[in-house]
C-alpha cells in the first residue's frame, strides 16, 4: 500500500486516542523496576551495590533502542516495525516476570527498555497522519498518553505489587503488551517510507541531521534541562517523602505520583500554541515553570502539611513544564520534513534522555552529601541553564525581526 494513499486525510480522534494510550502503555515499562528495585533485588540474589543497575541498564538499552531503532522508522514499513518491536518487549517482560538469577532479569531489563522504544515510533507516525495545521495538537494529545504512562507506571507497579508480588507486574504488563500489538496490527494503517536507504546510510546520516540541525540542538538542550530536573525531582523526592519528616508508606508515595499526573494536561495546550505560532514564548514559559517547582518547596514554612501541600504543588507544575515543552519540541522538529522524523525523533529523545540521567544521578549524589536543598537549588539549575539558553534564540529572533521590518 502506498504511503501516500493512505496518509491523506487527517487523523481520526480514535486512532488519536490509540495511539495516545499505545505509547503510555509501552513507555510505563521502562518505569515498573523503580519502585521494585529492592523486592527484585532480594528475589534474584542482587547485591545492594547492583541494585542500581535495574534501572540503569533498562535506561540504557532505551537509548540504545532510540539511536540504533527508531531511526528505522525513515527506512522500514512501520507498522510491522512498530508490532515487531512490541512482540520482542513482550517476550523479554515474561522473561523478567520468570526470572530467579540476577544475570536473567538484568538481559531482561535492557531488552525491555531496548523494545520499549515502539513508542518512539508511534509518536512520529501521529505526526505523519496528522495534517500541518493540526500537528502540534495531535502530538501533544499522543504526549499526553505517553507522560500519563511515565507518570502511572511507578505507583501502579509498588500498588501491585503490595497486594500481589513483582512478578504479578512484569508478567500482566507482557499479557498488555501483546495484546496492545494485535489491536495495532489490525488498526493501523502501514506507512511505507518514501525515500529508503541502506542501514548504514541511515546511521551514518544521524551525525549529519545532529550537526546540520539547529533546531534540533536548541529543543533537545531545553528538553535535557527539563527532563534532567525531572529525574532529580523523582528521584529525590520519594526519598524525603519516606524519610521521618513525612513518614508516607509505598503506598503513600504512589498516591503522591498519582497527584502529579495532573500536569500532563498541558500538553494539549501547548500543540495549540506551537500550531498558532507562539514556540518562542510557550518554550520560555515551560522553562519557568521548571525553576518556580524547585522554588516552592524552599518556602515550607516547617510544618508537615504545609511542606507536603507544597510538594505535591511543585509536582504538577514541573509536569505541566515537562509535559508542555516535549510537545513544542516535537512539534518543531517534525516540521523539518517527514523522511527524517523518527531519525530526528531518536536523536532528540537520546539526547535530554542524557539529561535525565545525569539528573538522577547528581541529584542522588547532591541529596546524600549536601541535603534537600541543595538537591532543590540543583534542580533548579536545570532548566536555569536552559532558560539563559532560550535568551540567545530571542535575541537571534528579535535580530531577525528588526531586519525584516
Amino acid at each position: 500500500m502506498n504511503h501516500t494513499t493512505t496518509l491523506e486525510s487527517d487523523i481520526s480522534p480514535g486512532m488519536v486516542l490509540l495511539l495516545a494510550a499505545a505509547s503510555g502503555l509501552i513507555v510505563a515499562n521502562l518505569y515498573y523496576a523503580q519502585t521494585l528495585v529492592g523486592p527484585i533485588s532480594a528475589a534474584t540474589g542482587l547485591s545492594a551495590q547492583a541494585a542500581g543497575l535495574i534501572v540503569t541498564l533498562t535506561q540504557i538499552g532505551y537509548t540504545l533502542g532510540l539511536l540504533f531503532i527508531v531511526p528505522l522508522g525513515d527506512l522500514l514499513e512501520n507498522r510491522r516495525l512498530i508490532v515487531g518491536a512490541l512482540i520482542f518487549t513482550a517476550f523479554a517482560l515474561l522473561t523478567a516476570a520468570l526470572s530467579s538469577s540476577a544475570w536473567v532479569f538484568l538481559a531482561a531489563a535492557l531488552a525491555i527498555g531496548l523494545g520499549s522504544v515502539a513508542a518512539q515510533i508511534l509518536v512520529p507516525f501521529a505526526a505523519h497522519l496528522s495534517r500541518e495545521a493540526t500537528r502540534g495538537q495531535t502530538v501533544g494529545k499522543v504526549v499526553s498518553g505517553l507522560l500519563l504512562g511515565i507518570m502511572l507506571a511507578r505507583p501502579l507497579a509498588s500498588l501491585v505489587a503490595d497486594q500481589t508480588n513483582w512478578h504479578v507486574v512484569f508478567a500482566g504488563a507482557a499479557v498488555l503488551i501483546v495484546m496492545l500489538a494485535v489491536v495495532l496490527r489490525a488498526k493501523l494503517p502501514q506507512r511505507i517510507p518514501s525515500a529508503p536507504m541502506s542501514y548504514p546510510a541511515l546511521m551514518a546520516s544521524l551525525w549529519a541531521l545532529f550537526t546540520t540541525t539547529p533546531v534540533l540542538r536548541r529543543r533537545a538542550a531545553y528538553h535535557a534541562g527539563l527532563f534532567g530536573s525531572f529525574s532529580l525531582f523523582w528521584t529525590v523526592t520519594p526519598m524525603v517523602l519516606a524519610s521521618p519528616a513525612f513518614h508516607l508508606s509505598q503506598t503513600g508515595i504512589a498516591i503522591f505520583a498519582l497527584v502529579g499526573m495532573a500536569g500532563a494536561v498541558a500538553s494539549p495546550l501547548a500543540g495549540r500554541l506551537a500550531d498558532s505560532g507562539h514556540t518562542l514564548p510557550a518554550t520560555a514559559a515551560a522553562l519557568l515553570l521548571g525553576v518556580v517547582a524547585f522554588a516552592l518547596p524552599m518556602f515550607a514554612a516547617g510544618t508537615r502539611p504545609v511542606a507536603l501541600a507544597l510538594l505535591v504543588a511543585a509536582s504538577i507544575v514541573l509536569d505541566m513544564g515537562v509535559a508542555a515543552n516535549l510537545v513544542l519540541g516535537q512539534r518543531a522538529i517534525f516540521s523539518l520534513g517527514a523522511e527524517v522524523r523518527s531519525r530526528l525523533n531518536g536523536i532528540y529523545f537520546a539526547l535530554f534522555f542524557a539529561g535525565g540521567a545525569l539528573g538522577s544521578a547528581l541529584g542522588g549524589w547532591v541529596f546524600a552529601q549536601y541535603g534537600w536543598h541543595a538537591a532543590l537549588l540543583t534542580g533548579m539549575a536545570f532548566p536555569g541553564l536552559a532558560l539563559l539558553y532560550w535568551v540567545g534564540e530571542y535575541v537571534e529572533h528579535a535580530a531577525a525581526g528588526r531586519q525584516t521590518a
